[in-house]
């Protein structure tokens, strides 16, 4: 089946979310719609809509033009089993003792290390982008320092790879959020199938605003692999939710934005511990003075 992407782009966050909620009105209607801030740096959102018939042009014109949005740039999709084509181009990934990998590769999980078990069809937050690579090596380097958390929160979770990562290591209940109900449900999928159903609990929030998350609180260690703007406005959150002499572990971000997120995160009480970067991204593990 041919489907189509409807794109643009303008400089407000608020009115990308109200032209997200006037295209999701169309007729004929999307079948989902997306909005997120670029991560280029350009302080640009992105508004996007999928559609399986051809979207109205005029429509798509009018609403652009009300919100100050860039002419919707329509493109034809040639119809394409993605699961299939994921599962040829995703490898699996090593991360010091991690090994992530699809079902179609169980006959490449070595003998010695933590193998954890990512859908293709659920692939964002397989191991191969750079910045949950670079949270994997990050938790790997404070095991092999002799960091053993007791307490750990995966904020923004996604498919719960991290959360997933701590609970196999460390044997104790992990917290896994993301403010996506979908991602929730995600997770949720991952931890049972990787047995570890009754370890990494998901829930359904922003930042730490929940209550199973606040009861928790302080942890000794929270991983925030999302972007540069919430990563900023959650660092008076992560002050108050992370106990003196704990960690965090932050990716999300484009390398030019590492240094304005660590000074942020300084003047809220942490401290560098490790930088790495992974081609255009940055991890950053700080703890808190």
């Amino acid at each position: 089946m041919t489907t189509f992407t409807a794109l643009t782009t303008l400089a407000d966050g608020d009115k990308a979310r109200d032209l997200a909620e006037m295209l999701e009105e169309m007729d004929p209607a999307p079948e989902g719609v997306g909005v997120f801030e670029m991560e280029d740096g350009s302080g640009l959102w992105e508004v996007g809509g999928y559609f399986t018939a051809p979207p109205d042009d005029v429509a798509l014109s009018l609403m652009a033009a009300a919100y100050g949005a860039r002419p919707f740039a329509v493109s034809e999709l040639p119809e394409t089993d993605w699961v299939a084509k994921v599962r040829r181009e995703l490898v699996p990934v090593r991360a010091g003792r991690f090994f992530v990998y699809g079902s179609h590769d169980a006959d490449k999980v070595p003998d010695v290390g933590v193998p954890l078990l990512i859908e293709a069809a659920m692939a964002f937050g397989t191991g191969h982008h750079g910045t949950t690579l670079g949270c994997l090596r990050a938790l790997d380097r404070l095991i092999d320092e002799g960091v053993e958390a007791m307490n750990v929160a995966d904020v923004g979770c996604g498919t719960a790879v991290l959360a997933m990562a701590a609970a196999a290591v460390w044997p104790r209940r992990v917290l896994a959020s993301d403010i996506d109900p979908v991602a929730v449900e995600v997770a949720e999928a991952n931890a049972a199938v990787n047995g570890l159903a009754d370890r990494v609990i998901c829930v359904e929030a922003a930042g730490f605003d929940h209550p199973t998350l606040a009861a928790a609180a302080p942890f000794d260690l929270v991983f925030a692999n999302i972007l540069k703007g919430p990563l900023i406005d959650l660092a008076p959150a992560m002050a108050d939710s992370v106990a003196p002499g704990g960690h965090i572990i932050l990716s999300g971000l484009l390398v030019e934005q590492a240094d304005e997120v660590m000074s942020v995160y300084s003047a809220n009480g942490f401290g560098l511990r490790h930088r790495e970067d992974i081609g255009d991204w940055a991890t950053l593990t700080m703890t808190r003075s």
